[in-house]
């Protein structure tokens, strides 16, 4: 059933204010309530579920929160792809193989990737997070910015209560309800959660045999392609075509070598026609990849490319491959979130369309900054830089 957005359904005063107060949050709950009955949970799930929640507003804080700088995809790796978790990553893949290996007869995710995930998740289970799972919800829900989601989101957790396979005083995890060792959110566990230990219960947070079976047949449900690796770190000649590079433009890996791209340690691609898209996360300076269709799937899991790029890489690296070959460029430093809104800003008053100027670096900023970067004769790699900053604000200057 598709669920209509709660702010609908509350006093006006939820949908003009930014912060709440607790009498429009029991207001709001009370209104849960009924949605959870409309949803048929039963009346003793929904009195445990929701009497005496509280409002979080560590919660809205954190939701609301815009960083003050970008990491550069160098600082992004390099704080999750540890030695520390390589090697723990890689003591528990010989720790947990066994199980690790029927999952992947199973499902067909390779045990690597399972341990990736869950070294980024959660540290290998060291971190779950200990916000009460409901009261963060509710919270969410209550707040009209994304209430329809965090609405649908507070019912799944109700289910997963109703079906008894946790307590709500142990159901805790992030600010934003993400919950276990691969911090499946509430929809995910009751669409894809599996009871691997068979004792008739799904416990994301105690039962590795869960943990592990749930996040395989996630992966397996939207797609992953046994056999196949996320992708690969690359070279690409210096004349290359910078515009060729993003998510949207694939070609065989056949086609990528006959444009010059090699394997990383100059040895050539394997002439397949296997598809593939190449991706440089720091620009033309940076390191390039060739990302297979299992990226796309790992994207499924959090959208961020430098996420997708990490867990792949560190897969990669518990399962035993070396570091990459390319090195960060001495001269790079984050942007600050005002410079991004400076750079649409002008690209915008250029006559190229980045979208409304929110800070943010998305598909419209990067496809403007591509077409002005081709229009200046400059590689095209869409990336936004420091350089690139100083370039639009020289030809604005200029042409004052």
């Amino acid at each position: 059933m598709r669920y209509l957005a709660l702010c609908l359904l509350l006093p006006a005063a939820l949908n003009t204010q930014a912060a709440l107060n607790e009498t429009e949050f029991q207001a709001c709950v009370d209104e849960l309530r009924n949605v959870a009955a409309q949803q048929g949970l039963d009346s003793a799930t929904i009195d445990n579920g929701l009497t005496n929640l509280e409002l979080q507003r560590r919660v809205l804080e954190l939701d609301r929160r815009q960083p003050e700088f970008f990491q550069t995809f160098w600082q992004y790796l390099d704080a999750r792809v540890t030695e520390q978790r390589v090697k723990r990553g890689r003591e528990l893949l010989a720790r947990y193989r066994p199980l690790l290996d029927q999952i992947y007869a199973d499902y067909g995710v390779r045990p690597e990737y399972l341990v990736a995930f869950w070294g980024l998740e959660t540290n290998f289970g060291s971190y779950f997070g200990n916000m009460p799972v409901l009261d963060s919800l509710a919270t969410l829900a209550c707040d009209p910015r994304r209430s329809d989601y965090f609405t649908g989101e507070l019912m799944e957790a109700l289910k997963i209560l109703q079906g008894g396979h946790i307590s709500r005083d142990e159901m805790r995890g992030s600010w934003a309800g993400a919950m276990g060792h691969t911090q499946f959110m509430p929809s995910t566990f009751t669409r894809y959660g599996v009871d691997g230990s068979g004792d008739g219960r799904i416990d994301l947070w105690n039962s590795l045999p869960d943990v592990f079976a749930s996040s395989a047949n996630y992966l397996s449900s939207i797609g992953w392609q046994r056999g196949e690796r996320w992708g690969r770190e690359v070279r690409v000649p210096d004349d290359f075509d910078w515009g060729l590079s993003g998510l949207d433009q694939r070609k065989s890996l056949a086609r990528w070598a006959e444009l010059g791209v090699l394997a990383a340690d100059g040895s050539s691609l394997p002439g397949r026609d296997m598809e593939a898209a190449l991706l440089l996360p720091a620009g033309h300076r940076g390191p390039a990849f060739l990302v297979y269709r299992n990226f796309d799937r790992i994207m499924r899991w959090n959208t961020s490319i430098s996420y997708a790029l990490s867990v792949g890489h560190l897969a990669d690296r518990i399962a035993g491959m070396g570091k990459l070959e390319a090195r960060p460029a001495s001269d790079q430093r984050p942007l600050k979130r005002e410079e991004v809104e400076e750079i649409q800003q002008r690209l915008n008053g250029l006559g190229f369309d980045s979208g409304r100027p929110d800070g943010m670096v998305g598909r419209m900023t990067r496809a403007a900054l591509r077409e002005y970067q081709r229009s200046r004769d400059l590689p095209a790699d869409g990336y936004p830089d420091v350089a690139m900053l100083e370039a639009l604000r020289q030809e604005g200057d200029s042409q004052q």
